[in-house]
Formats: C-alpha cells, structure tokens, sequence
C-alpha cells in the first residue's frame, strides 16, 4: 500500500503513480490481460480474507447505524457476500476480454501525400477516486484503469476501510505478479487525505466521486481537477396512457424494489391522468405488498382514498432522491407535461417511458434530457456492466467527455500523431503553396 507525506504535503505514492502512469500507457495488451486474469484467480482464492474484512466492517457499521452516524442506504451498500465476490470476478474477466483501447486509431486523415495525421486514443494518466461505502469499486474500477492504460488512487470512507484494504492488497498483488507496475495503484485512508487529494491537480487528471449527494457536491466545489460523476440519482417513470398495464407494473416494481439504494432506482413515478383511476391502485397496492411507502400527490390520493396507506407528497419530495423503500407518485395531463417535470425534477440521469405509441417514444427519447433514456424497461439496466462495459467507473450526467454509465471509454482521451515524409510548413504558404488534400483514409494503423 502506498503511503506518506514528503516536505512539500504532496503524497509520495500519488506521485509515483505519476510517474508508473507512463509505464501504463505503454504496457503490452498481453501483459494486462494476463493482470486481469491473475487478479481475477486471486480474488477468487482469497474470498475468505475479502468475506472476513467484510464482516468486521458490518459489525461496526450496523453500530454506527443504530447510533445515527450511518445511514441505512450506506449500510447496504457495504455488504460484500459470495455472490457480490462472484459478481467482481466477473466484472474483472469481462474487462479482460475487451479489446485493449490503447493506441487504437480513431481517424486517419492524409493532408497530403505522403503526410498522415492520427487520432488515437491514449490513458488520461492519473485517477482519484473518491467513493462512499461500496467495496466494489475498487475491482471494477482497477480492473477497467489497468485495461485502459491508467494509474488509479483511491480514497474509500473509513466505514469500508477493512474490505477497501483486502481488496486492494489482494488485487494489486497479483496485478504485480503479472509485471504491472505495483506504484500505478494507490490505496489512502486517512480522513485529511480526501483534502489532500484535491488539491492534486498537478499530479491526479480526472476525479470520479462516488456517494451521497452532498459527498459528491462537495468534491464538485472543492478541487481544480476535472470531476466526472453525477451529484444525485433522481430517477422517473411515465406511464404514458397508452401503456402495457401489465408491463408497467413489473416494470415499475422492479425499478424501485431490485435495490433501492442505488442511483438508477427509480424515486418518481408520473401516471397519464387518463389511465392512473385504474393504474394507481393497483400499482400502489404491489408497492405496499413490497414494503415501498407511497408518497402520493393530491389526486393520486383521492384515488387511493383509504384502501392503500399513502402519506401526501410535498414539494420537496419531487427532488429527493430517496435511496430507500420510498415511492413519490403524481398524476400527469400527458407526456409534454411529464417530459416538463422530468427536466425540471430529474437529475438528468435515468428516465423511462412506458407506451406503445411509437410516436410518444420517439418524442420521449428526444426531449427528455438525461444520460439515459429507457422505453418500457426497468430503470436499474442503467448501468456499466449491463451495458456491455464489462465494469464501470460510475455514472455521468456531465455533457462532456463521457456521459451515462462510464467504461472504459471514459478513462481514455486521444493525442494526435502526425507522420510524415520532411515536409515543412513553408512548402503550404504563399501564392505557390502545396495544397492539402485533406482525404479522410481507413487506415488499422496502431500505435
């Protein structure tokens, strides 16, 4: 584990990491698959040691719950059994059959004969993640920073600090083993480190936050570093008058209930005035079944009256994202007024329409302005590792660089490589000056 502070308040590790970032950028795709692999069988192996950390991690969370100096949705998230193990294991050797981006060509342009100019995708170097609670960040996003090319530092709450410490002792063995540099991935754990961290926008090129609301806001407003991450996850559901009844409903439940104290759990539910007499009820008594409570808007609870416990929504409750058995439900006057109140309330992250009007979709899709938009599917496929990404970093509702659930693509930027035969710029000036063709080419040149 790298550690320690020289005279200038730099951490030594972070700017090894630095320094290894370089060794990444140029590491053989075999040498990293064979690290993906070897971290893969490790983890595998030495479960038991990730399953013990684990568990005295739980015990002093659950105290902490009961005192009121841990919330319930951190708790959860905490947990690390077989099954997640085997889920992180999967995410390692799904990363390890991605084709290794560094290097790839993303364009190929001849200015002239004889004078190419290359796009090509390269590491951004160094990562800082932050994160909350969730252990399971630090092989995804190891695993997905290996692949790609890049030095990683991770910063975990102290709630995890047991399991972050198995994990990343676990993995970056057997990364090391497979001749990856052991400085290109460093573990922090005291509190003032996260300030520390911060302030490194020489040393660290992008910060990728995970947690609460008001954690990942902080971080937003406190560093020059680039940030690339999602403040809140306040997810919508419309059921579009024309809806699937039956669709809406499983899909609905599974949004909010499959595990409620993640971003892309849905907190919002927008019902078409026209449909929601015989839809609410009927929704609201399956929410009630699962053990969601219902905050309900006025008409939503004249139509409920007393035969499903409600309690009224209030205003704030439409920009609350709930982390929990929690279900916000409003009636509509059609899709534009939904569409208005998703852009308005929502956080830009995850909203789903449920319709089988191909025009409402379609209008739907365009409109709504969120990283992800779903027609007539559950709100929690929003995520890396189902969409193909093999793991993911997070989610992103920035409009630059990357944006929804963020792979490997989102750790590489590009450089341009020019080659060419002598040419110099005075031969392209002046009234007799050489022309560029400017010919686009398909070139599998790599470099």
């Amino acid at each position: 584990m790298q550690g320690g502070v020289n005279m200038n308040g730099i951490t030594t590790g972070v700017v090894k990491a630095k320094e290894a970032s370089i060794t990444m950028a140029a590491l053989e795709a075999s040498v990293k698959d064979a690290a993906l692999e070897a971290m893969a069988d490790a983890l595998d192996a030495r479960r038991s040691e990730v399953l013990e950390a684990n568990a005295g991690d739980m015990s002093s969370a659950i105290e902490a719950e009961r005192r009121g100096e841990l919330s319930g949705s951190l708790v959860k998230r905490l947990l690390v059994n077989d099954e997640k193990i085997d889920g992180m294991i999967a995410g390692i050797r799904d990363v390890a059959k991605l084709n290794d981006p560094v290097g790839e060509t993303m364009s190929a342009l001849e200015l002239d004969e004889g004078l190419m100019l290359y796009q090509v995708r390269c590491p951004i170097g160094v990562l800082g993640v932050i994160f909350e609670s969730r252990p399971d960040v630090v092989p995804q996003i190891m695993s997905l920073c290996l692949k790609s090319g890049n030095s990683v530092v991770f910063k975990g709450g102290r709630e995890a600090s047991l399991s972050n410490r198995a994990l990343f002792e676990i993995l970056t063995d057997a990364a090391a083993s497979a001749g990856v540099p052991r400085e290109a991935f460093v573990l922090m754990e005291r509190r003032e480190d996260v300030s520390a961290i911060l302030g490194m926008h020489e040393h660290i090129d992008l910060l990728i936050p995970r947690g609460s609301n008001e954690f990942v806001r902080y971080i937003q407003e406190n560093t020059k570093i680039p940030v690339l991450g999602h403040a809140a996850g306040i997810c919508h559901i419309y059921v579009d008058s024309t809806a699937d009844i039956e669709l809406a409903l499983g899909v609905a439940l599974d949004s909010k209930i499959q595990y409620p104290a993640v971003c892309n759990a849905v907190e919002t539910l927008l019902v078409d005035s026209r449909i929601a007499g015989s839809f609410v009820p009927r929704m609201a008594t399956l929410f009630h079944d699962n053990g969601v409570e219902i905050r309900a808007d006025e008409r939503c609870a004249e139509i409920l009256a007393d035969s499903v416990p409600n309690v009224a929504a209030t205003e704030e409750d439409w920009d609350t994202e709930y982390n929990d058995l929690i279900i916000s439900i409003r009636t509509v006057d059609g899709i534009a007024e939904a569409m208005d109140f998703i852009n308005r309330h929502g956080s830009h992250h995850t909203d789903c329409i449920i319709t089988q009007d191909r025009a409402n979709m379609a209008l739907f899709a365009r409109t709504v302005d969120s990283a992800d938009v779903f027609v007539n599917a559950s709100t929690r496929f929003a995520d890396g590792y189902r969409f193909g990404k093999g793991a993911e970093v997070g989610i992103s509702t920035n409009k630059i660089h990357s944006r929804g659930p963020v792979g490997m693509e989102g750790l590489m930027i590009y450089k341009y490589i020019l080659v060419g035969k002598g040419q110099v710029v005075k031969d392209y000036v002046g009234r007799d000056a050489r022309k560029f063709t400017h010919a686009s080419k398909e070139e599998g040149l790599r470099f």
